[in-house]
């Protein structure tokens, strides 16, 4: 009876481990999907700083003014930099605190893409984006 008992007991807490766990995910996700779309919508509106400000570390480390980020992402993401519209598809969280994001986008030629975005969880418990790769997709945003 007591192993049963035990077994109820590990399995509840397991359980309020893994829910607990869950939602923090969840929230970082959507942290994350905050911070791309944020850089994505300040791009459109031309606001470099602002874009320029979601940049993680490393990405300024290459990238160290406003205007050689903005340089990088107008020659060689032109559908990140101007989508015609844009929306988050899969998600995999690969650790605490470290996010790869999919987002469709349809670039300002009206063709489909896709964009993977990394992301990582900063000191001050913010998210910034580390990279994004680009590729023709034949995948459709809604």
């Amino acid at each position: 009876m007591r192993r049963i008992a035990f077994a109820v007991v590990s399995l509840l807490f397991a359980s309020t481990l893994f829910v607990s766990a869950a939602r923090a995910g969840d929230a970082e996700v959507k942290a994350g999907q905050a911070v791309i779309d944020g850089q994505l919508k300040a791009l459109i509106a031309n606001d470099g700083a602002k874009a320029y400000s979601f940049a993680a570390p490393n990405v300024k480390q290459i990238f160290p003014t406003v205007d050689a980020f903005m340089n990088m992402v107008t020659n060689g993401y032109p559908p990140v930099r101007q989508p015609q519209s844009y929306s988050f598809g899969k998600v995999e969280q690969i650790r605490p605190g470290s996010i790869i994001q999919q987002v469709l986008i349809v670039g300002p030629d009206g063709k489909n893409y896709e964009a993977v975005y990394t992301l990582q969880q900063q000191p001050d418990g913010s998210f910034q984006i580390t990279g994004c790769s680009l590729r023709a997709s034949n995948l459709l945003s809604t």
